[in-house]
């Protein structure tokens, strides 16, 4: 007889489909595995994504990176560096002054320079390239809201301000951009990226631009040097002479802790 038939029920029937019953449910544990594993390992790569600084998804509506748009904050050298960096210039007063200390210790530095202040000191500009240090665009009018507002407007200001530091520079290399205030989101990274500049971010934030005195800038930045090797500093927007100040015992103290002057990774 049929073992299909419902109201037909034998021994062989109750062993087949004790069979049947143990293979589907078998095949369900091993498809609820995979997909529990396969979740684990999305999650565990995503941390170690987020961990790494990885970058997100493109927007479609925006030009295709040509860097990692991912934020930068390592040095592009091995072993123990230092990544100076000087916001909100160029300034007539404190740039220069900036420029020879790095000349003194032999240092190098990135100089972020807002898109107005290039295009009014255009000789400073080329100053800084001279000395070997490199270019990255701060923005025009260094709104550290900018994650606030529309694409539109974040691509106005940094492609603005990357003319307007192409044409103080002679068209030289812009390799980074700094977002105001640290203001990045996918798509202002995308953007700096998509013209071939790296994102720039900091460890080392002394709060210079507040003034505290030079001993506490100076303290505070070997206090943090364990952070990382890259030091927010200003040269720009402000009274910095504290920052000089501050500059002048720290350069050589570097040196003495065995630090590399480098630049952040551009690629």
């Amino acid at each position: 007889m049929s073992n299909d038939n419902p109201g037909i029920r034998n021994d062989s029937g109750k062993r087949a489909g004790t069979v049947r019953l143990a293979v589907v449910t078998t095949v369900v544990l091993a498809l609820a595995g995979a997909t529990v594993f396969a979740l684990l390992a999305d999650a565990s790569a995503g941390e170690a994504g987020k961990s790494a600084g990885a970058t997100t998804t493109v927007d479609p509506a925006l030009p295709p990176p040509t860097v990692d748009m991912a934020i930068v904050r390592e040095s592009e050298d091995g072993g123990k560096t230092v990544n100076i960096t000087l916001d909100d210039g160029p300034d007539p007063r404190w740039t220069p002054k900036a420029l020879e200390l790095l000349e003194r210790y032999r240092a190098k530095a990135v100089f972020c320079l807002t898109g107005p202040n290039a295009a009014a000191h255009p000789d400073l500009v080329k100053k800084i390239v001279a000395a070997g240090h490199r270019l990255c665009d701060h923005s025009v009018s260094h709104n550290t809201a900018m994650d606030k507002k529309p694409v539109s407007y974040q691509e106005k200001e940094i492609l603005d301000a990357k003319r307007l530091i192409d044409r103080a520079s002679g068209g030289e290399r812009i390799w980074y951009y700094r977002a105001p205030g640290g203001s990045f989101t996918p798509q202002i990274r995308q953007i700096a990226a998509a013209h071939g500049m790296r994102n720039l971010g900091w460890n080392i934030d002394p709060a210079d631009f507040r003034e505290p005195g030079t001993d506490t800038l100076v303290r505070s930045v070997k206090n943090q040097l364990s952070k990382g090797p890259t030091v927010l500093l200003h040269d720009g927007g402000g009274n910095r002479a504290q920052t000089m100040e501050a500059l002048e015992p720290l350069l050589p103290w570097f040196a003495a802790e065995g630090c590399h002057f480098s630049f952040p990774k551009a690629g």
